[in-house]
């Protein structure tokens, strides 16, 4: 395990109001899948690219299992109604030495309001002080908004694996 297991920062939305960015725990299983529960059909499918609103075992296994060597996943934590609840969430996994990579979901009440942004640039941090060298990422072309979160940091078009996604790739020095 990493550093990034304890990983934690509080940072300040556009709008004022404050979030926590913290290391996805095991604990968090049921708040994760509440803030699954209250995301749009259409945000569901930008990150999964397929209608998805359940989980079979294996997949919340693999979702909430997290090395922080290999799969590295981050959370946004924000208030709501006087309770702390996920907001929003990134992750990496290594698919090659050196290489991972990347996927983010904002719950859409959350949405715009720079939680994508701020969770790029922890997950960037955290893979650049693991001395990662790339990072990738599939986007749906009609996701603009994300589009705009991977350029903002410097990830470029690159040779489509698959017509359907744009594939982004960033170098880290």
């Amino acid at each position: 395990m990493s550093e990034a297991t304890n990983y934690t920062a509080r940072e300040l939305l556009s709008d004022g109001s404050q979030i926590d960015i913290r290391a996805l725990r095991p604990e968090d299983e049921a708040d994760m899948l509440a803030a699954v529960g209250k995301a749009s059909a259409q945000s569901l499918q930008r990150r999964f690219f397929v209608m998805k609103r359940h989980f079979s075992d294996k997949e919340r296994a693999f979702f909430m299992n997290i090395d922080f060597k290999n799969h590295v996943a981050i959370v946004a934590v924000a208030e709501e109604a006087g309770r702390k609840v996920i907001v929003g969430g990134g992750r990496y996994i290594v698919f090659e030495p050196g290489r991972a990579e990347m996927a983010f979901v904002v719950v859409d009440t959350w949405q715009g309001r720079g939680i994508g942004s701020i969770l790029m640039r922890h997950l960037v941090k955290i893979a650049s002080d693991a001395r990662l060298q790339e990072l990738t990422a599939d986007v749906l072309p009609e996701n603009a908004a994300m589009l705009k979160v991977f350029g903002k940091f410097g990830f470029k078009p690159a040779t489509r694996r698959d017509p359907q996604t744009v594939h982004l790739v960033l170098e880290l020095t």
